[in-house]
Formats: structure tokens, sequence, C-alpha cells
């Protein structure tokens, strides 16, 4: 449990010193990106670590038995490839796991950096995505990362069909990322004919390719079987919480008009989720696909001090929530044992 501890108070401590040398605004250096290094081997190196270890480690074996064709037809493809040639040089799967990390991380680190306090960005951005999802859905975290590069890139000034190669990248590692583009799509400044066109061939397309073939298998696995993911309903409420504050302080959060479009829609699905997550008994499909509005939580709490009067006392509130929520996960989650203790590739911590 230590370890997890460590990466916390790194990030608590450099975004209470960014926050107090320069009122939460000071940009990243090597330290940040140090800390990235430290990130990427911590998920990356991770030795039965996580929900769902065995089932990667038997798609790992798998996978490295068959020709690259077939491995790349039974799973998601780029997940495949990379397991695939990691297996054929020799490697065990911590190999996957680190390029899958690596994909991650660089996600993040985009998307922090497009925020105006990027150490507390990636400080509320640990307690769950970086240790729960990062380190427990290997591929859907690797979708994820670029997702957050791909909303960066729109912030940017981006176009949305650039934002739709950022969604087909992603897709490759997990299908289920396509669900976030018509989020992202409309918040386009493009005009409102054009960008609800591209939106609707490009949603389609995107829908074929990805999901039209596992569609049944879906919903037979999650919404027929009713299978209920645990906790899904405190994971949901964090989001929608963050979406209340959203709209709540929305016009001192001093997001640009793309941004404030995004995270709109974003706190919008946040509340549809959780309410669907509460009145539907399948919460496990609910919960996988919430994991793309993680984000909001990541920019909503991450620029918190930029509407306070006193930023290192918002920066002190934001550190200590995600202590809590650190804290309470690592010691009374139901599956937290399978996190704790951490086992470092192939040694034990």
């Amino acid at each position: 449990m230590l370890i997890y501890w460590l990466l916390f108070a790194y990030f608590a401590i450099g975004a209470l010193l960014a926050c107090s040398i320069a009122s939460g605004t000071r940009r990243p250096n090597v330290l940040f990106t140090l800390g990235a290094v430290f990130m990427i081997g911590l998920i990356g190196l991770r030795y039965k670590v996580g929900g769902d270890w065995l089932e990667y480690q038997f798609m790992y074996q798998h996978t490295g038995q068959v020709d690259l064709t077939r491995a790349m037809t039974i799973g998601d493809p780029a997940y495949q490839a990379i397991s695939w040639l990691c297996y054929q040089i020799g490697f065990d799967i911590w190999l996957v796991n680190i390029v899958c990390a690596a994909i991650f991380v660089w996600g993040l680190y985009r998307f922090s950096q497009s925020q105006r306090c990027p150490w507390l960005c990636i400080l509320v951005s640990i307690p769950y995505m970086v240790i729960v999802v990062a380190m427990g859905y290997t591929r859907q975290a690797a979708a994820l990362g670029i997702i957050m590069a791909g909303i960066a890139a729109v912030t940017r000034g981006g176009s949305t069909l650039r934002f739709s190669l950022y969604v087909v990248f992603a897709a490759l590692f997990h299908k289920t990322a396509i669900i976030i583009f018509p989020i992202v799509a409309i918040s386009s400044g493009r005009n409102r004919a054009v960008n609800l066109l591209i939106v609707i061939t490009t949603g389609i397309f995107l829908y074929d390719v990805f999901l039209g073939n596992s569609m049944d298998r879906f919903v037979s696995g999650y919404l027929v079987a009713r299978y209920s993911a645990q906790g899904a309903v405190i994971r949901v409420l964090m989001t929608a919480f963050s979406g209340g504050l959203f709209f709540i302080l929305r016009q001192s959060l001093k997001f640009n008009d793309v941004e404030r479009k995004i995270w709109r829609n974003f706190s919008i699905s946040s509340m549809i989720a959780l309410f669907i997550v509460i009145y539907i008994p399948s919460s496990a499909a609910v919960d996988r696909i919430s994991l793309y509005l993680i984000p909001l939580q990541v920019a909503v709490l991450g620029n918190l001090p930029q509407c306070s009067k006193s930023p290192q006392f918002a920066t002190v509130v934001v550190t200590t929530y995600c202590f809590a929520v650190e804290f309470v996960w690592l010691n009374f989650a139901q599956f937290a044992y399978l996190w704790v203790p951490y086992h470092f590739f192939p040694f034990s911590v």
C-alpha cells in the first residue's frame, strides 16, 4: 500500500508547492516529467495487481500462440497486436502493460498540461483513474489516455475530424471508446449544420466498424445478465458531483467556449449515467462506459483554485478530498485486496 501513497504524496507536494509559488499556474518542469516516469513504472510493472489480472494473463498466452492475423480478430486489434509482438520477442505481459501505461500517461499528461493547474489535475486522477482504472483495465485505460489527448487537442483548437482520429485510435484498444465521440464533437465551434453532419456520418461509421459485430455480446453479457459492478453508484456519483460543481461554478472556472461546451456535455452525461446506474439493474455496463467521463473530475476539481480568492486553501481542500477517496478505496473497497499489497514485477513491495 505504501507505493500508492508515495505516488499520491509526490503529486500532492507538487500541487501544493506549485500553488504557493504561482497561484496554481506554474507550468510543468523536470519533476513533473519524472512523475510521469514513476507513474508508468508503477502501472506497467505491477504483478498480479488488478481485478482482471488473470483474464489478461490468459489472453496474453492465447494471443501469443496464434498467428498475428488471428490474434487481431479475437480481440481489440491494437492491444492484440502489441501482445502478439511482445510474446514473439520473448517478453512477459509486463512489457504489454508498460506500453499501455505509457499511452495512458501520455494522454493524461497532455490533458493535464492543457489545464491551468497541471500538478493538481494529476493528483485528482490518482485515487481512481490511475490506481483503479489504469492498473485494472489495461485496454480501456489506454483508450482513455488517447481520448484525453484528443480532448486536449480539441480545447486547443483541433477540429472534429481530428478528434475522430483519436477516437479511432482509442477504439483499437477498446471499442467502447466511440461512446465519447458525440459528446465532444457537438462542442466544436464550427458551423452547426456541418458539425452535425460530421457527427452523424462519423458516428455511424465508428459504430459499424467497432461495435456493430459485438453489440449482441455486449447486451447479453452486461444487460441481459444484469451484471452489477460493485460500487458503481459511488464511482458514477463522484463524476456527477463534479458535473454539479461545473454548473454551479462554470463562470468562475475560466474555461474557454469550447471547454465550457465540452464539460457541459460531460456534466449532463454524468447525471444521466447516475440516473441509469441507480434505476437499471445492469450497472456494470454504465460503470465501464462512465470511465470515459472521469476527465470531468480532473478538469473541474483540478481547476477549483481558479474559483477561490485563496488558491492555496482550495488546493488543500481538493488534496484532502483526494486523500479521503484513496484512503477509503484502499482500506474499505470490496475488491481492494486485488490491489493490496502491491507487487512489483516479479517481486513484492
